[in-house]
Formats: structure tokens, sequence, C-alpha cells
């Protein structure tokens, strides 16, 4: 007996179990609290990268004298509480997870300031728990930290080559399998599956790597074309240019796009090519929308727009580090992601098909309106950057035309103001919106439009976050309605297209009170996104659109709409009144299409019929390639080298 205890004393055993007790709580306190799901392979990754992790920590804090030690063991244990408060917090506040390579868009959380306080006082019992580990330690600190004798190096050391031999077999035990570790080591970049497949910790560290070193994503070529053609009786062109994608380059990472673009067939033109040529374009991103708050009885505007004309039964809206995300969708037709986000908000990458550039060079009088700070995120800078150089914003010209004091902004007050620039004008003209009315927080207290409007929401049985989400909506909603009615006073209802799209779901109502006003159960990975997008001209036959759809698909639908000639390869998104079958993809690698939806946690396919052999691993591949060849565009102002 006398012997076993001066073994663990001299191998510092304890040291070794109280770290990988401590961190393998965190890990699998955040997994349960995060995700709904347990794999297999995930639980292995994590035990085995904790028990090499705290092998690693064990020599670190056994290198000093036990005053040193300690210190070193106190702060490394801080760290590692904070590092998993910040996750739990920011997705808290975004529904996204952070990544290091996010940090220039550090002035989107600082705006958020008041909800990030909130956020940490909501969350302050995780992080209180996260901290526990720190605090025990300050408690029994002498007796968990004891310099051990030599032999403990040998020791740890061999539970670190353990630990980091048998995560190497579990890797590639699992490595056929779709978005498997294997994969995520070395083909692919999601902070979400990082985080389910290794945790907290590794996912940070894997992060910290590719932020240093660069991560190169692998495009497989195989998989790259329509998933269905259907048939049609008249046969149309190809919306296609004759592009030369064999510049000379020594950019790997060019030559990549090229060759993905070479092996794309593009979409096809279709009965809808060209419809709504010189037509008026009115461009809305709203904040917050969600198809959730639509009713006949408290916005019969948004009621009439989504249900008639053009109606897209199968839409979403995916949720990519909130508004920036969802305005980038919507003016590049890329599948976004939030590494790039920081590149592309600078406002120096070429866009020559920029909804402002693309209208100017038809002969459009083209404007772009946002009835909060003009430059949040650089939103003067990358609107620059798609054409719109008189963009007016709040405290660049609109704070004297309205009253931009109050949080959030009347996004009517913004149409009565702005309305009177175009309205009259000989030549076709756009009109680019970014709205803000739908903003959080729902409450009463601090929110400008659910107070506003909280006389038509008192009598709902929903919860106060409810209602107020609703009460900001009515205010969009009169918004059009007041657009509408001035279109139609001015003769021109007849030639415009409205089109409306939301920047993301309202992320910022619990999932019970989305519940509340969804006409069915959604779940908080897929359905949480389902939408209503309008895209409405007075005089259009409704129509009912079944292909799943999302919201980088939106411009190059427009573009064909009103006859653009521009190329269908160049854009990720793909036009939805073609014949090629639609692809929803969500942040996490989950997906949509019309044959079922796959959730990349747990890698599960709910088919709605059935499917050819191998059919959910081609969607997969082509996931993974869309998403790459989204952010290599950006990443390397691949338009810019192709077409200037």
């Amino acid at each position: 007996m006398m012997k076993k205890v001066v073994f663990l004393k001299e191998c510092g055993l304890k040291k070794f179990l109280f770290y990988f007790v401590s961190i393998l709580f965190l890990e699998m306190f955040f997994k349960f609290s995060i995700f709904n799901h347990l794999e297999v392979e995930s639980i292995v990754n994590i035990l085995l990268l904790v028990f090499g992790l705290s092998a690693l920590l064990s020599i670190i804090t056994n290198l000093f004298s036990d005053k040193v030690n300690r210190v070193i063991s106190a702060v490394l244990l801080f760290i590692i509480g904070v590092l998993f408060s910040v996750q739990m917090v920011f997705y808290s506040v975004f529904k996204t997870f952070f990544s290091f390579s996010i940090l220039g868009l550090g002035d989107q959380l600082e705006s958020f300031m008041g909800e990030t306080v909130k956020a940490i006082i909501e969350n302050g019992l995780y992080i209180i728990i996260s901290v526990i580990p720190f605090i025990l330690f300050l408690i029994f600190k002498r007796k968990i930290s004891v310099k051990s004798a030599k032999i403990s190096y040998i020791f740890y050391l061999v539970l670190l080559f353990l630990s980091v031999s048998l995560y190497l077999v579990n890797i590639y035990h699992y490595k056929d399998r779709d978005n498997s570790s294997y994969e995520l080591y070395t083909k692919t970049n999601s902070i979400a599956l990082n985080l389910e497949k290794f945790g907290v910790l590794n996912s940070y560290i894997i992060d910290i790597h590719r932020a240093i070193f660069g991560f190169s994503e692998e495009i497989e070529l195989t998989s790259n074309e329509p998933i269905e053609e259907k048939e049609e009786e008249i046969v149309y062109d190809k919306n296609t240019l004759e592009i030369n994608f064999d510049k000379a380059t020594s950019n790997k990472e060019i030559q990549k796009i090229n060759s993905y673009m070479q092996n794309d067939s593009g979409t096809q033109k279709n009965s809808y090519t060209g419809k709504y040529q010189g037509y008026n374009l009115i461009y809305i991103v709203a904040e917050s929308f969600s198809e959730i708050a639509i009713s006949e009885e408290l916005t019969p505007t948004l009621y009439k727009l989504t249900h008639t004309g053009l109606v897209f039964d199968n839409y979403y809206t995916p949720n990519t580090l909130s508004t920036i995300g969802g305005e980038f969708q919507a003016l590049t037709g890329l599948y976004p992601d939030s590494s790039i986000l920081t590149k592309w908000r600078k406002g120096t990458n070429y866009f020559p098909y920029g909804l402002g550039t693309v209208y100017k060079n038809l002969g459009y009088k083209t404007y772009a309106y946002h009835d909060n700070w003009y430059g949040f995120q650089d939103r003067h800078k990358y609107l620059k950057s798609q054409g719109f150089t008189n963009y007016l914003g709040c405290y660049n010209g609109l704070e004297k035309r309205m009253n931009c004091k109050r949080w959030p902004q009347s996004d009517l007050e913004m149409m009565k103001v702005t309305m009177k620039d175009y309205i009259n004008n000989t030549e076709p003209f756009l009109a680019y919106y970014m709205t803000v009315s739908g903003h959080f927080s729902y409450n009463f207290s601090d929110n400008s439009m659910a107070s506003k409007n909280k006389k038509y929401v008192n009598n709902l049985k929903l919860s106060t976050a409810a209602k107020a989400y609703v009460a900001t909506q009515i205010e969009l909603d009169r918004a059009l309605e007041y657009m509408i009615n001035e279109l139609d006073n001015a003769g021109k209802l007849d030639s415009t297209v409205i089109v409306l799209m939301a920047d993301h779901y309202p992320y910022k109502l619990s999932m019970n009170d989305v519940n509340s006003l969804s006409s069915y159960k959604r779940d908080s990975v897929v359905e949480v996104n389902h939408n209503a997008l309008i895209l409405w001209n007075n005089l259009e036959e409704t129509t009912h659109i079944d292909k799943p759809c999302m919201s980088s698909d939106v411009l190059p639908t427009i573009y064909n709409l009103f006859g653009v000639e521009y190329d269908s390869r160049l854009f990720t998104g793909k036009d939805i009144l073609s014949t090629s079958d639609g692809l929803v993809i969500l942040s996490n690698h989950s997906w949509v299409t019309s044959h079922g939806t796959y959730f990349a946690s747990g890698s599960k396919f709910n088919a709605k019929d059935e499917v050819e052999e191998g059919y959910v691993s081609k969607i997969n591949e082509m996931v993974k390639n869309r998403l790459s060849i989204g952010k290599l565009i950006i990443k390397n102002d691949y338009y810019k080298y192709l077409l200037k």
C-alpha cells in the first residue's frame, strides 16, 4: 500500500487526474449545453484529447519550483475557463461560434455591448461553472500542485504518446465517413463541426493554427455538376459567357477556382429569363424578418406579398454571424463564411456583378439606404464596392431627414423620407434598403419600435419577447404598405419588382418563442432558418415554387429575371427558377434538397423519397465545394484576376 502512495506522489498522478477530470467536465458540460447529439467518434476524440492535454499540462507545471508551478497552473486553469465562457457567451449573442478569423468584426460585439453584458449575466451560472476548476485549485493547490520526481516526466510522456496514438487511430477509423474528424483536419474548415467533433479546447488549437499558417480546403471536381436537370419542351441556352479560365497565375488557390469553374456547366435560362427587363427594382434586406411574424390581421401587406405572385415554399435564410453575413449573401450571391467577412467589409474586392454596378451599367439610377449608423461594420465601404456611390444612412445625411436618435429606428419613416429621391424618375431605378426596425432586444422597455406598436399585440397569448418581436415586424409591414401606395400613386407599381429577404432569423428569440409563433414545430439547426422570400410584382400570377432555395440564390435569380448577361458559374448561389435542383446550405454543413434534410451533427439524413446510392456523400461533397469556392473567391479577389 505504501509503495502505491509513493508511486502516486512521485508520478504526480493527483495533478494529472485533477486536470483530466476538470477539463473533461468542462468539455462535456459544453457539449451537453449546446449540442443535442452524442456521437462515439466525438466522445472518444474528446476523451483522448483531454487525456493528452492533461499530460502536457502536468509536464509544463512540473518544470519549475512549487510556487511558480502553482502560479502557472492557476493562470492556465483561469484561461481555460475564459475560453469556454467566450464560446458560450458569443453563441448566446450571435447563435454562431467564435473564431479568431472574425476578430476584425469586433465592432459588432462592441456595438452590441448591452446585449453582450446581458448575455454574460444570463450565462452567469455557466461562467461560474467554467471557472470551478480554477477556484478548486486555489483552495486545494498545496495538495494538488506537488512537484514530482523525474520519473513523472517519463510517466506523463508515456500518457501523452498513448493518447495521441489512440487519437490518430480513432481519426483514421472514421476516415471514410462524411464530415469525419479526418476530413475536418485535412479538407474542411468548419468551426461548428470542429467544436462538436473535437471539443472546445482543440477547436481553439485548430483555429489558431489555421489563423497563423492558413488552410487550403480541398475541392472535388467530380461533384460540381448540377444535381438534377429536368427536361423541358424548349431547350434554353446556359447563363454563361465566354470567359478565359486559363489565364496564367501562380496562385494555387486561383488555379483551384479555375478548375472548378471549368467543370461547372452553369444554369439554364428559362421561361422567366428577361421577364422583368427594364422594370424598377426595390431590393430589401430586412433585419430579423421571419415568416413566423406574418399574419393577415397584424401584417396584411407582408401577408399579401408572401402569398401572391412568386411564392417560395422552401426558402431558407442561413445565419452566418448576424447581419453582415446576411447582407453578404444578398449582395454577392456567394455562400457566406465568417472567415472572409473581415476582408469583404473593407470594400477592396472587385465586384463587376455587384448589384449597384450591374444596374448602373443597364442605365438605372441607383440608391442605397440604411436607417441606422451608416458606417457600422464598414457598410459604406462594401456598398461602394457593389457600385452604390450615393449610399445614405444615419449620420452621413439621413439624420437630417428622420429621427436617428431612437433605437431601433423606423423603417416606415425611412421609406417616407427616401422614396421622393427616385419615385418620379424618368429613368428606371434600383433602390437598395437595409432595414433595422426588427432588431433585438425584444421587449417594450428599450425597443422603440416594439413600444410604438405595442397596442396591436397586447392581446396576443404570447411571451413578452414574442409579442415585442411581432410589434417590430408591424413597423416593417407599415413601411411596405407605404411603399406600395406611393408606387401606385406614381403609376409605377406595375413596372416595379419588390424583393425582400431577411438577413437572418430572429435568433434572440428562444426556440420556445419561435415555435409559439410558428405554424409547425421547428428544430434549432435547419427549420429555424425556414423563411419567406418576397419576389413580387403587382401583375405576376400566383405561382408556388417548391424548390429548396436560400439567400445566396436570390441575386442570380434576379439577374436572370431582369435579362442581365451574366455567368452563372461565378456565383455559388443558383437561379431558383432554373432547372437545376435546389440546395440549401446551413452554417454547420447541414443541408436541404428536394429529396430530404441532412443533419451534419450526427450525419443523419431524413429522406423524403428514395435516393440513389451515394447521394448523401455526393451532396456533402457539393456543400464543401461551394462553401470553399465562396471563401476562395473573396480571399483571392478572384473577379479582379479573372475579369478586370
